[in-house]
């Protein structure tokens, strides 16, 4: 690669509230130490569509002067993409790339490999590492690319907080704490028509932000890593219902959560990284519910509402953190590293094994699957925010 001071930066997949913080940081980090950042565009879509040092659709320098103020709203102000450069079709290729380029790239007959088109893209831009924010699926072409010998640091972000080898991803604070303040103002809706609310909740793989907002919200939750029986959730939601002076009950639903014996059923075209939209496991738990209770049900969406918006202090602090530790890996010249949360403190890891799947619930630890509840007792000696699984 080429001896140059220039740092890439992108953000992949979901957007979540910290992002613009993690840039702001590594642009101010860069600069103490003397690198220039330049900021990709629409995440890996900036190195497989460029068409060149100068383009504007995809390439944006950053300095102190653009970023003095990103880190006060959320979102990405490097815009993001689902794009996986190892599984393009020939459709959503480049527009620019040759016949003969396009014979040379490695294809399975039915998607292209543009891993040597980013490779060259990055080589032309003069980026001697890059870092890349993302979750799984981001970070798994980071590893891609590192193991191609290019110099890469990722950054775990998801909502969902299951990146392997890391407690903590930004963006899951800011959605616990928006999830309780959108079931803490919606207790009077269903409060008011005695009904049964059901909050369906971000996590396709892994209850983490099911089970951490019914932690601080004191109601029931049912998570992708432990099967759910229906008569069961029926009778403790009726207790719940009759047991309150209001006559009503809460339950809160991660997106992958699924009946005992069934499946999670998916529906429509897959993404550029296999995977397809589930089946609304909320109004389908809400449905049943009303056949077999009789009551009336309430069914609230909350998944985008919580990546909306400016992060909480949490996610900033950590995202600011992690984009500092970044810098300072860069000085000291490493790549191959993730930066993320260890036994409750900061640390880098290898990047993470995607084959190896979500980071999931450890429910021993932190489920109680008689009452579909987190686990409020055992507390001590454990890490006070998060803990590993």
């Amino acid at each position: 690669m080429p001896n140059t001071n220039h740092i890439g930066i992108l953000t992949g997949g979901g957007d979540v509230p910290g992002l613009n913080s993690v840039i702001k940081s590594v642009v101010y980090g860069s600069s103490e130490i003397g690198r220039q950042v330049i900021g990709i565009r629409r995440g890996w879509e900036g190195l497989t569509h460029l068409t060149g040092p100068g383009d504007a659709n995809y390439v944006m320098p950053l300095d102190r002067e653009n970023t003095r103020t990103i880190d006060r709203s959320g979102g990405t102000m490097l815009h993001t993409s689902r794009t996986n450069p190892r599984r393009m079709s020939e459709s959503r290729l480049p527009r620019d790339l040759g016949a003969a380029e396009i014979r040379e790239l490695p294809f399975d007959g039915k998607f292209y490999d543009l891993t040597p088109v980013v490779l060259r893209n990055l080589e032309r831009l003069g980026i001697s590492c890059l870092v890349a924010i993302g979750g799984d699926d981001t970070l798994g072409f980071a590893s891609v690319l590192s193991s191609a010998g290019f110099p890469v640091l990722a950054i775990p972000k998801t909502m969902d907080n299951d990146v392997l080898g890391t407690e903590y991803c930004i963006g899951f604070s800011t959605a616990v704490t928006r999830a309780k303040q959108s079931i803490t103002r919606q207790r009077t809706t269903v409060g008011s028509h005695e009904r049964i609310g059901i909050f369906r909740i971000f996590g396709r793989d892994a209850g983490f932000t099911a089970l951490y907002t019914a932690y601080v919200t004191s109601e029931r939750c049912l998570i992708p890593e432990h099967p759910f029986d229906m008569d069961r959730v029926c009778r403790l939601l009726m207790d719940d219902k009759n047991n309150n002076p209001s006559q009503y009950a809460l339950m809160i639903v991660s997106e992958g959560a699924i009946w005992a014996g069934g499946e999670v059923k998916e529906f429509g075209e897959a993404d550029a990284f296999g995977h397809r939209k589930k089946m609304d496991i909320g109004t389908a738990l809400a449905e049943e519910i009303r056949r077999r209770t009789g009551q009336e049900t309430m069914v609230s969406d909350l998944t985008y509402d919580l990546r909306s918006g400016e992060p909480d202090a949490l996610d900033q602090l950590i995202a600011t953190s992690f984009a500092n530790i970044a810098v300072d890996l860069i000085r000291r010249g490493m790549s191959g590293r993730m930066i993320g949360v260890q036994n409750g403190c900061y640390a880098h890891v290898p990047l993470p094994d995607v084959s190896l799947g979500a980071r999931k619930v450890d429910v021993a630890k932190l489920y109680n699957t008689e009452r579909c509840r987190p686990n409020y007792k055992s507390k001590l000696g454990m890490p006070v925010l998060f803990s590993g699984s």
